[in-house]
């Protein structure tokens, strides 16, 4: 098959988002935590969390654009804070409910029984039932004017996570975590490793 410009541009709304939303393939799966100065607590799967840098350890992540009240945004911009939770098979489908529309009263914690977790006085919500998690204060953000989605970027400040799944290299297991992998809008997966590869040289 073919899609020109123009064909995309036709295809119904539903059938394109799930379309373009599918070509990126595998990507991981989080839970953002927040919460506000009340300690109303918020919770949103978001599937477009990326590394940006070791040294210093930078996180990057788009939010969707502000049609609707985005409660996380909201919150991380408020507080200048929040968690990154990454989602195992055993809360992958609460993890999905979060992405309903809940009132900025709601705690999504609350409606899909995910437990709050507060750790090393960190004033946001991590996810109890998460394998790695870790806490991040905001750095910068930019409003992307080409499609009105933001791009938060945020400051690795503690790092929550079993010390067994670590290598001596530093790299980490997720597989040994049941961490899962979510493609397209809706469709989640586990993975299976296939190798690591030695440093690549000429």
């Amino acid at each position: 098959m073919h899609f020109n410009k123009d064909a995309l541009e036709q295809l119904d709304s539903r059938y394109r988002a799930h379309l373009i939303n599918s070509l990126s393939g595998f990507k991981s799966a989080n839970l953002i935590g927040t919460q506000n100065k009340d300690g109303q607590t918020n919770l949103a799967i978001v599937s477009s969390v990326f590394h940006l840098g070791a040294h210093p350890p930078l996180v990057g992540m788009i939010i969707r654009p502000h049609s609707v009240p985005r409660h996380t945004f909201e919150n991380i911009k408020e507080t200048g804070i929040y968690t990154i939770n990454q989602i195992n098979s055993d809360i992958y489908k609460q993890a999905h409910q979060t992405s309903a529309r809940y009132d900025a009263n709601e705690s999504e914690f609350d409606a899909t029984g995910l437990k709050t977790e507060y750790l090393n006085d960190f004033n946001a919500p991590f996810v109890s039932q998460s394998r790695l998690k870790y806490a991040l204060k905001l750095v910068e953000h930019q409003h992307l004017a080409i499609n009105g989605t933001e791009l938060v970027i945020g400051e690795i400040i503690d790092l929550h996570i079993n010390p067994d799944v670590i290598s001596d290299d530093g790299y980490i297991n997720i597989e040994s975590l049941n961490t899962v992998a979510v493609s397209g809008l809706d469709s989640y997966h586990t993975t299976n490793l296939l190798a690591r590869l030695p440093y690549a040289k000429k």
